[in-house]
């Protein structure tokens, strides 16, 4: 039997490359805060004049204050074909090319035709059609935007009545069946005990349960089994490598960036302290205060330094200061920018940094609250710090800085030294020229003088080179034996500093560069103007978001980070919780009551079980804060321990199921995939933390979670299979499936390796015996037994061969098993 005739028995496991099906575009949170931030005040200030519903001619019947107009162009034709710049009439048009100019007049600044050229290369994305992008001008009204869902206080809510009362097992579940049953729905059977405990270890550590751990758990009778297996993994060191890396998405985790520029410290210090932070079950208002100021914290020491690599190994853009003070700035501004859609999107779940050119188009919230909160990260800087006291590292500070200005001495000295050997070099050549001119010319005595004199310049000059090859010598010396000072060598966490930059121009005009001066002292920012920092306007004091503080709060503190945190944690305490509660659902159900998990906002959804919501949040802050104590809650629920089966009534009603009548089939994102192939394959490596490598590195069999991530120069491998995009916070993976995904499963080497570790595996542990071998197969991979079909296949594909034909089948029939979609998906 050839491997074309087993993979077709198993074409309804395989994934397979289905193509999506077409219709209306639709965009990312991600997409559409991009939109709101970059495209639509560009297209605001230069466009709507002539091009919007408030024009007093609309010209060329082109409207570019809605969705549908910028779809449908006007007079001319389509104004864009999304991903295709090049064949955008939009982008001709702001070229000036083809003869068409606009706006007319005076082309936009290179940097605008940038930004729009690359908004059509995303795909032009947009807020939906019926949704207009103009709004008329309004007066923000802070007290009517406190009315808002998301800005209430929390509270516990009375359980609603239901009609199935032996159902629920934990208040979570008398919500849940009264929205099933206000729909018409029931819930669907509970899992079966072997499907219950491979979704749970998944769940919990991203690796699969081992054989004996699911027959032993099938076996166990104890009502108290499942509550001690919830336990024994929420202990497990690989909890929180799983739920830290949800973190890292958030956070736009990457071990390196771009070379040319400036990476303070070692990123993957952040990396362990996350992974440490959720295992030792830190209360979350404490891993908010931490991220953001845990260097302003009496109560937190040196070796807490790597959280605050959250801002710290954030997006930065290259400065060349030899461009005018002008542009430099617009650069810093954007990198402002990037941190408080970062901020609040992770912690709020608000799209702040849209208020950066004007105030918010939906939400309550002002360019003065967005310029209060910039003024905060305008007054810190990122630098690498030491994990021990400041008093126990000072020598080694100071051997650093001298190590540093030897070196420059040294660079000097052996830079005079090279041009001297160079000089001895010339001379030496025109000597040597000099005597060979003598000998054809015969010349005789004053000739033969002559070629001394020039002969002796090499020498002379040269005499120069042995005192400063000895001073270089010394220097060299004194290096190092600086560097042998205690802790020279230790690696730095990426962590911050209470410093403001100020930009300056280096000299007169704005062709003399630019120059970059920090200060210890905090920084309020002016209002920019449409958000460019030429245009400066009224200092805005540094402070949080009025809508949700009781009565105006500013910073006086430094910069004013752990204000913020606190006010984060105090102010916002209800908003924080609904958040990561909200992140927490959608990591165990793959979508959260509310489906945008980083816009609470207006703009975004609403919640599907709003009093669920409340309740959850407000348990979470009275129990401390525990993220542990949220697992518990929902893992023990009936809700999340129903068979993923859903009847024909759930489908036919709820065929998204909004109202959770059965549990969702989660497909594994790309790390517990390959955690999952290798822990199969029994070479998984489970050593903890430390320096990232490839994970195109042959031997690497580490969890995933520790292979490198470059910000600049992803791994094919990793963007072949949704891997969030490093530049920029993510709040949820999105699933795509390609036929380089399923080219991968054929021929990429991570598949053809793991199918020769299984075989390898399997050959070990019962030498030579297919069925015992099959078994094991789908004990290791799928947590069962084959099926007598499933079994007879296998024998029939494996046959009777020996030798390398032997292995060869086996291979392959390994390799389909790791490319079912049993094995990639979740019941």
């Amino acid at each position: 039997m050839s491997i074309r005739k087993i993979a077709a028995v198993y074409s309804l496991l395989l994934l397979s490359a289905i193509p999506l099906s077409a219709g209306e575009q639709s965009f990312s949170d991600e997409d559409i805060a991009y939109f709101e931030r970059k495209i639509r005040p560009l297209l605001s200030e230069r466009c709507y004049s002539c091009h919007s519903t408030n024009a007093k001619v609309v010209h060329g019947e082109l409207r570019m204050d809605t969705s549908a107009g910028l779809l449908q162009g006007g007079e001319s034709g389509p104004l864009l074909i999304p991903g295709k710049p090049e064949e955008s009439l939009l982008i001709t048009a702001i070229q000036y090319e083809d003869g068409m100019e606009m706006p007319p007049k005076g082309k936009l600044p290179a940097a605008e035709i940038a930004e729009l050229i690359n908004w059509v290369k995303r795909g032009a994305p947009m807020p939906p059609v019926t949704e207009q992008i103009a709004q008329p001008a309004r007066q923000i009204d802070i007290e009517a935007g406190r009315q808002f869902w998301s800005f209430q206080p929390v509270q516990e809510h009375s359980l609603p009545e239901v009609k199935l009362a032996e159902w629920p097992k934990q208040r979570i579940d008398h919500f849940i069946l009264s929205t099933m049953e206000q729909n018409g729905l029931s819930p669907t059977a509970p899992a079966e005990r072997a499907t219950l405990i491979r979704r749970l270890t998944f769940d919990l550590t991203g690796l699969p349960p081992t054989p004996e751990e699911v027959q032993a758990f099938v076996a166990n009778d104890s009502p108290d089994a499942y509550r001690e297996l919830v336990e024994r993994l929420l202990a497990s060191p690989q909890y929180g490598e799983k739920w830290g890396r949800m973190w890292l998405d958030l956070a736009r985790y990457t071990d390196f960036t771009a070379s040319w520029l400036e990476q303070p410290g070692e990123a993957y210090f952040y990396r362990d302290w996350v992974v440490q932070a959720f295992n030792a079950d830190m209360p979350y208002d404490e891993f908010v205060h931490r991220q953001l100021a845990t260097d302003l914290m009496e109560e937190t020491g040196p070796e807490d330094m790597p959280a605050l690599g959250l801002i710290s190994l954030s997006p930065t853009y290259w400065k060349e200061l030899k461009l005018p003070s002008e542009l430099i700035k617009v650069i810093v501004a954007d990198e402002w920018e990037e941190r408080i859609a970062a901020v609040s999107g992770t912690f709020l779940g608000l799209t702040v940094a849209c208020a950066r050119c004007h105030d918010h188009k939906s939400d309550p919230i002002t360019s003065e609250d967005y310029y209060a909160l910039a003024g905060v990260f305008a007054s810190t800087r990122s630098i690498g710090r030491p994990m021990i006291p400041e008093a126990e590292y000072a020598p080694a500070r100071a051997a650093i800085a001298e190590v540093a200005k030897l070196e420059e001495e040294a660079k000097k000295l052996n830079a005079e030294i090279a041009k001297v050997e160079k000089a001895a070099k010339e001379a030496a050549k025109k000597a040597q020229e000099a005597e060979q001119q003598a000998a054809e010319q015969k010349a005789e005595t004053d000739s033969s003088q002559d070629n001394q004199t020039e002969a002796a310049t090499p020498a002379a000059t040269a005499d120069a080179q042995p005192d400063l090859k000895q001073q270089v010598a010394s220097l060299t010396e004194r290096i190092q034996k600086l560097k042998e000072t205690p802790h020279y060598s230790d690696p730095l966490a990426s962590a911050l500093s209470e410093e403001s930059m100020t930009v300056e121009r280096a000299g007169a005009t704005p062709q003399d560069g630019t120059r970059l001066d920090y200060h210890d002292k905090p920084l309020d920012l002016p209002l920019f103007s449409r958000g460019d920092p030429n245009r400066p306007g009224e200092i805005v004091p540094r402070g949080f978001l009025k809508v949700l503080s009781s009565e105006p709060r500013t910073f006086t503190q430094g910069s004013g980070r752990l204000e913020l945190a606190q006010a984060m944690t105090s102010d916002a305490a209800p908003l924080l919780a609904r958040v990561i509660v909200n992140r927490i659902w959608l990591g165990h159900f793959g979508r959260g009551l509310v489906n945008t998990p980083s816009d609470f906002g207006v703009q975004g959804d609403r919640p599907t079980h709003p009093e669920l919501l409340d309740d959850l949040a407000a348990r979470f802050i009275a129990n401390g804060w525990s993220i542990k104590w949220l697992h518990r809650e929902i893992l023990l629920s009936a809700t999340w321990q129903q068979s993923s089966h859903p009847s024909a009534d759930a489908l036919s009603k709820d065929p998204s199921n909004l109202w959770l009548s059965h549990m969702n089939r989660l497909r594994l994102d790309f790390e517990p995939w390959r955690d999952a192939m290798l822990s199969a394959s029994g070479v998984l490596d489970l050593s903890m933390g430390g320096k990232s490598s490839s994970l195109d590195e042959p031997g690497n069999k580490r969890r995933t979670i520790y292979g490198s991530v470059h910000r600049r120069e992803m791994s094919t491998t990793l963007l072949m299979h949704d891997f969030p995009d490093p530049t920029q916070h993510s709040p949820k993976r999105s699933q795509t499936i390609t036929a380089l995904q399923g080219l991968f499963l054929l021929n990429g080497p991570l598949l053809t390796e793991q199918a020769k570790h299984l075989v390898t595996r399997l050959e070990q542990e019962f030498p030579g015996q297919n069925e015992k071998q099959i078994d094991r197969a789908y004990w290791l991979l799928m947590s069962r037994s084959p099926t007598d079909q499933e079994r007879t296949l296998a024998l029939d594909f494996v046959g009777e061969a020996s030798g390398e034909e032997r292995l060869s089948r086996w291979q392959q029939y390994a390799q389909v098993l790791l490319a079912t979609n049993e094995f990639l998906y979740l019941d």
